[in-house]
């Protein structure tokens, strides 16, 4: 039976505060179960979004930690009614994507599907939250599945910094630890069996949980649905008192020491109180935070544009359940300068006990979070999972709401009074990391108080793309046919750097740090994404400040500022991006990269958008002038601009691009050929690492507009579909063997995969490459999980799909496609990819092909274009000559498991292990890392 909770539901009228612009029905089941139904008005889709109440904060018994984090991956392991394969075939068959993250205070598990599927998605998720079923061996798979994840983060150094920053800070809560647990903990776990049983039985009740159905739902017969399936959840009865955390006894300071190059990292943060919705002190702490470390702020200016110490910046209040910490991040360019920094970062505190802050930058800061908010809530997805985020404190809707309200409440002086309450000197942490040997002073935190002493336009011509809705954001992209193939030789990352100048330093009338200062206010932003043959620039606004818009912002792209102060910065930026983040600190990327430079080695494709170290070296602001000049016309534009805008603004902003030069003396580039590979050839990135990554593939003679690109989709699709465990490489791999993360197949570049689960749009491209990523497995498994996936690839091509397989994975596509297009950025970006392609809007246009097509079809695109043995192969791992001996040698590989496998599954691990690669001493090549990228073209030959 439902209960209804009066008044029945949450209205966008509430109050005038309110910021959620959606009714929200709300109601609870006689079990206790909380369900939230909210009509959004997309149409087609529906999100589905279950945040339960428990996450890392209730990991409260010693040796145990870990296990909320381990229930988001057993979640997907099947039931007692639906098998895992079962479980997955019906995804497919609704072209749903589906995952799940994990809090310190709840874990989420959320799905967006087609609202024809609602019942059975319902259905679906009632009897794994109540029926979920494993046994020890799959549990012990798992285990070593989660294992081989906090190795991935291991190569991060913010998740390490973090995780010693919590220890350090907590001595009896169990914030003390991450997600993850404890290493300790993860390695036992396969012994904790038993206990994972009592976990799940303690905390996924109904009491704990809440469903959320945002989309294109009817609320009553939604409403009705859940009774019907989740109504017979029992309740539990388990409660705990979560430990609560002494009287801190401060300062704390902690080092992370590390042995690779990185950017040194600060965090300052000071304990404070939990989330309360309608506590004015809770609602004056965040606003302070984002007023004063946001890209806005003085010390931003000071420390990362003008000074240019930092190359980040950011802070942010905390809004978990308990008290906790309010952190401050810093990256520094030279560990030197780590003191001063910190002493900045502590002096800024210090000042909000003295001196009131500005009402007008107070003002500034709560419309900015409001427009912000709103514009991201433009998809259904994204609707229910803001909703996700703020029900699960007190399994209420309005939280949000109600937190807004208490912002609007904030004065000057409610800011002051939680700085001298919270600021004082034993509530602060501090934490550092760095390769470098740091000032002997940053360890000894000094007292706060110690900081209280003392031309005329023609009308544009191009091409333009006009999606008129009713959303109240505005996306506008202006995409130019140039990017890093169009780089000069010796200057590989002129077209990136050249693009963050315009996006990234001001215009002839406003530099970087007012126009920071002016757009804050209104959440208005603008962002570039440079590729190898597309320049786009993302303008991002509420249709209440287009004319602003014309007159401030697109002046960055007319009228660059082109400042010697913001060259240096952004020079520095790449320079860093390339050598840190990329190199160093980001192996599946760096793999991923590497594949794409040997693949079309002497051909503009032959380098990271990034450039290379010679080449950023070489460029100057002059070469930037240049590029711009030529390369950002009229004739190598086109426009895309959706949301509430009127024809009005249209005219004016053609009229503004107008000013743009007319023609360009660029030439369009070739299709580049790629390096004929005859064999397998292996290039063996030698680094300071815990795990192996592996990326291996070849060319692809084919892109979006051939007639044979939807049936390479779709065996993509079926053998590696991207973060997906739906996928064929993914379930041997992954799941049947536990050996790593993930495993994906690619036939379209797709930079940045591991932060997202949709190809960015954008990055269109004449040449393409086949790939296979094998996200980092233990080095002791890189033979065998290479030789998994050629032993897979070659099945593929040999076999081809079955019937079965083949209908599967078409219905899945037919549906996920309107998925992959779900925000308005996306179906912006994607109509301009197909006009780059000269193909239709690209749902239609898929779906039709998709519709056509016949398994025939399917297994003769894959027999001609993909192949088993010439191959690309590019492996990072710390033991780069043991590995190289086995490769040649033809080692025979073999793996172990912590628990019974199927008698076939070990037969066919004896086969693969015997697989001959056939591979001579000059087939293998080992690249320090440090030479990757560097610019010398010996690096790219054998």
């Amino acid at each position: 039976m439902l209960v209804a909770i009066s008044p029945g539901r949450v209205t966008a009228s509430a109050a005038s505060e309110d910021v959620l612009p959606f009714t929200v029905h709300e109601r609870q089941l006689e079990n206790g179960l909380k369900v939230f139904v909210v009509p959004t008005g997309f149409p087609n889709l529906v999100s589905i979004q279950i945040p339960v109440q428990t996450g890392s904060r209730n990991e409260i018994e010693p040796g145990k930690t870990g296990f909320a984090h381990f229930f988001e991956h057993m979640m997907f392991r099947g039931s007692e009614t639906v098998s895992p394969a079962e479980y997955q075939d019906y995804l497919k068959q609704m072209g749903a994507r589906q995952n799940a993250y994990t809090t310190a205070d709840y874990t989420n598990y959320h799905t967006t599907f087609a609202k024809d599927d609602l019942e059975l998605m319902i259905r679906l998720e009632a009897d794994r939250f109540m029926n979920l079923s494993y046994d020890e061996a799959a549990f012990k798979t798992e285990a070593r599945a989660v294992l081989g994840e906090y190795n991935k983060n291991s190569a991060n150094p913010g998740s390490k910094l973090w995780e010693v920053m919590k220890k350090q800070a907590f001595q009896k809560h169990t914030y003390r630890h991450t997600t993850m647990g404890f290493i300790e903990d993860i390695e036992d776990m396969p012994n904790q069996f038993a206990y994972s049983k009592e976990f799940f039985k303690r905390w996924y009740r109904p009491e704990y949980t809440s469903v959320i159905l945002a989309g294109d739902v009817d609320v009553e017969k939604t409403f009705a649905l859940v009774e019907k399936y989740f109504g017979p959840w029992q309740r539990g009865s388990y409660q705990v008192e979560i430990p609560k955390e002494p009287e801190p006894k401060g300062p704390i300071y902690a080092h992370v020491p590390w042995n690779v190059p990185t950017l040194s990292r600060l965090v300052v943060a000071f304990r404070g109180p939990a989330l309360d919705a309608d506590s004015v002190d809770y609602a004056a702490l965040n606003l302070f935070y984002r007023m004063s470390f946001g890209e806005s702020s003085e010390l931003y200016q000071k420390l990362v544009v003008k000074e240019q110490k930092l190359n980040a910046l950011y802070g942010y209040g905390s809004q978990s359940r308990d008290p906790d910490l309010y952190p401050v991040v810093a990256m520094a360019k030279k560990p030197e300068d780590l003191l001063y920094v910190r002493n900045e970062i502590l002096k800024t505190f210090a000042e909000a006990t003295r001196t009131l802050v500005s009402l007008e930058k107070l003002d500034a800061v709560r419309s900015n979070y409001r427009y912000s908010l709103a514009s991201g809530l433009d998809n259904t997805e994204s609707i229910a999972a803001m909703l996700a985020s703020f029900t699960h404190y007190e399994r209420r809707s309005d939280t949000l709401n109600r937190l807004f309200r208490s912002m609007a409440k904030v004065t000057p002086a409610d800011i002051q009074r939680v700085a001298k309450r919270y600021f004082t000197d034993r509530n602060v942490v501090v934490t550092s990391l760095s390769q470098e040997e740091l000032p002997k002073a940053v360890a000894d935190i000094p007292k706060l108080k110690s900081f209280l002493e003392t031309g005329k336009a023609q009308r544009f011509k191009g091409e333009l793309v006009l999606q008129k809705s009713k959303l109240p954001g505005i996306t506008l992209k202006l995409v130019f046919k140039t990017g890093s193939a169009y780089d000069p030789q010796g200057k590989e990352g002129l077209a990136r750097m050249s693009a963050a100048m315009l996006s990234e330093a001001g215009s002839e009338l406003m530099p970087f740090d007012e126009l920071t200062e002016t757009l804050y206010p209104m959440a208005a932003s603008i962002s570039s994404r440079v590729d190898k043959e597309m320049t786009s620039f993302t303008l991002s606004f509420h249709k209440d400040h287009r004319q602003k818009v014309l007159d401030i912002l697109l002046a960055n792209i007319l009228q660059p500022g082109f400042r010697e102060s913001d060259f240096s910065r952004i020079k520095a930026d790449q320079m860093n991006s390339l050598t840190n983040s990329l190199r160093t600190n980001n192996e599946e990327e760096l793999g991923k990269e590497r594949l794409q430079e040997l693949i079309f080695a002497e051909t503009p494709y032959a380098h990271p958008v990034l450039g290379t170290v010679a080449g950023i070296e070489q460029i100057t602001l002059a070469d930037i002038k240049a590029f711009v000049a030529d390369a950002y016309a009229q004739d190598r534009l086109m426009v895309g601009l959706s949301g509430d805008f009127d024809d009005a603004f249209v005219e004016a902003l053609t009229k503004r691009l107008g000013e743009l030069p007319t023609d360009s003396k660029m030439k369009d580039l070739k299709k580049p050929k790629a390096r004929p590979l005859n064999g397998m050839q292996v290039n063996i990135i030698e680094k300071e690492t815990r795990a192996t990554a592996i990326s291996f593939g070849h060319a692809l003679d084919i892109n979006r507009s051939d007639k044979d690109f939807a049936a390479l989709w779709l065996a993509r699709a079926w053998l590696g579909e991207h973060r997906s465990s739906m996928s064929h490489l993914y379930q041997r791999i992954r799941e049947i063997r536990g050996m790593n993360y993930g495993d994906y197949a690619y036939i379209e570049a797709f930079p940045g995969g591991m932060y997202q689960f949709f190809p960015p749009s954008n990055v269109a491209r004449q040449a393409q490459i086949f790939e296979i990523w094998i996200r980092p497995v233990v080095p002791e498994n890189a033979h065998m999980a290479l030789r998994i996936a050629l032993f897979e690839l070659r099945k593929l091509i040999d076999n081809g799909l079955t019937e079965a397989q083949f209908k599967q994975t078409r219905a899945y596509l037919m549906k996920n496609v309107f998925v992959m297009t779900a925000t308005q950025d996306q179906q912006l970006g994607y109509a301009l990819d197909s006009k780059w392609y000269g193909i239709g809007e690209f749902t239609r246009y898929m779906r039709e092909r998709l519709s056509q097509l016949t398994r025939n079809d399917v297994n003769r695109a894959i027999r001609t274009y993909l192949s088993p043995k010439d191959l690309q192969v590019v492996m990072i791992t710390k033991d780069a000559q043991a590995l190289k001996k086995a490769l040649v040698n033809d080692a025979v590989s073999s793996i172990s498991y912590n628990s019974e496998k199927p008698k076939e599954l070990l037969e066919e691990d004896q086969v693969i292990g015997k697989l001959r690669l056939g591979l001579s001493e000059n087939d293998v090549r080992i690249t320090p890392v440090e030479k990757v990228f560097s610019g010398d073209s010996k690096t790219l030959t054998h």
